[in-house]
């Protein structure tokens, strides 16, 4: 069993694939192909005179564009810009060589090879294009006689179509192309840990591109740690540790009162709330700096603090609250009222008791072994 394990994994056999993805890949690529078939084929002053004179209305490269569009949609190989740039530009090369060349035998090899090139230089990587190249040069006379508009159409045309479609279907299905990655955390000063410099970094030294884009890879790696601590600490949830002090303040309250409960209570910050007991901001001490006594509360509160749901897992508090832009998190429920607040100081207390308790466990393991 080991063996074949190891056989399959370097002939390179791949996951096995969801139910979803393959119907999704499968209609996505019949119906694009079919939407970009029939609008050339129909078209008044192309379709009709174009199959007249011999030429395709649709280029075999397409069908390769289509497995990567609708199957690997998060693929750098596969956006826009890929395909119709890629297929567009490698057909330029083909048809170049083969108007210098003239022989097949000769324009292949180079075709491909600057096909390669001319796509690497302008960023649109696209293997379907090495195909497009070809084509351009073994495609027959009806192909080497359109010369330089075979580029254009059906080739761009056809990539455009492919690609308008696949932006519709793929927008509709997924709900992510133009593929981007998702943040993982709130945007902020650098967090602990890797760095998206340092994924790039790494990355260099790899001379060849990886069909992964570097956004991807830094939300697939912060997923993996959350899911390493969970499984090491388990889940704990923010309405577990916040604090339910009741301490708050009004929008209309003066500064005198804030001042009074920051001195009393030995505290940073201070929720405030509306008279049901909605959030409305938050009130630190260093923000009453240089603030005329005058002024009340509403005036010089942060109307956007860090807000988490009180079932949310600690663990998604630890990028931001580490980040240097938060101190504190509120939590409220799903109508916006206040139910506590955690402080960096209870989140750092948390993980302590929570890797106490897992060297704990492990001791006991390793003396009942």
């Amino acid at each position: 069993m080991r063996v074949m394990h190891g056989l399959l994994h370097w002939v390179g056999v791949q996951s096995a694939p969801t139910a979803s993805r393959l119907w999704t890949a499968g209609l996505g690529a019949a119906f694009g192909i079919l939407a970009a078939g029939l609008v050339v084929r129909f078209w008044p002053e192309l379709g009709p005179s174009w199959l007249g004179l011999g030429l395709p209305l649709l280029i075999a490269p397409i069908g390769a564009s289509a497995v990567l569009l609708f199957a690997v949609p998060a693929s750098p190989l596969a956006q826009p810009w890929a395909i119709v740039g890629g297929n567009t530009v490698s057909a330029l090369c083909g048809i170049f060589w083969m108007k210098v060349l003239g022989d097949p035998a000769y324009a292949a090899c180079l075709a491909v090879a600057s096909a390669i090139v001319a796509m690497s230089l302008a960023r649109c990587l696209h293997p379907p294009g090495g195909a497009c190249a070809l084509t351009c040069v073994i495609g027959g006379k009806a192909v080497v006689a359109a010369g330089w508009s075979f580029a254009l159409v059906p080739v761009a045309l056809d990539s455009a179509l492919l690609v308008a479609f696949g932006v519709l279907y793929n927008s509709a299905v997924r709900g992510n192309y133009p593929h981007r990655a998702v943040q993982f955390a709130a945007p902020g000063p650098a967090r602990a840990g890797f760095s998206m410099a340092d994924i790039e970094s790494v990355l260099s030294q790899y001379d060849q591109l990886l069909d992964v884009s570097s956004e991807d890879l830094d939300t697939l790696f912060r997923q993996v740690e959350t899911r390493a601590y969970r499984r090491l600490h388990g889940t704990i949830r923010c309405e577990q540790i916040m604090r339910e002090d009741g301490l708050t303040l009004r929008p209309e309250d003066g500064l005198a009162r804030a001042v009074a409960l920051f001195g009393g209570h030995r505290i940073g910050a201070l929720p405030v709330v509306d008279a049901e007991g909605r959030l409305e901001g938050l009130l630190r001490l260093d923000s009453l700096v240089s603030v005329g006594e005058e002024a009340r509360v509403g005036q010089v509160m942060d109307t956007s603090p860090c807000i988490a749901a009180a079932d949310a897992p600690i663990d998604e508090l630890l990028p931001i609250l580490s980040g240097g832009m938060y101190h504190e998190a509120l939590v409220v429920d799903a109508r916006g009222h206040l139910l506590g607040m955690i402080t960096q100081t209870d989140l750092l207390s948390a993980l302590w008791r929570g890797h106490i308790a897992e060297q704990i466990a492990l001791h006991e393991g390793g003396k009942a072994g």
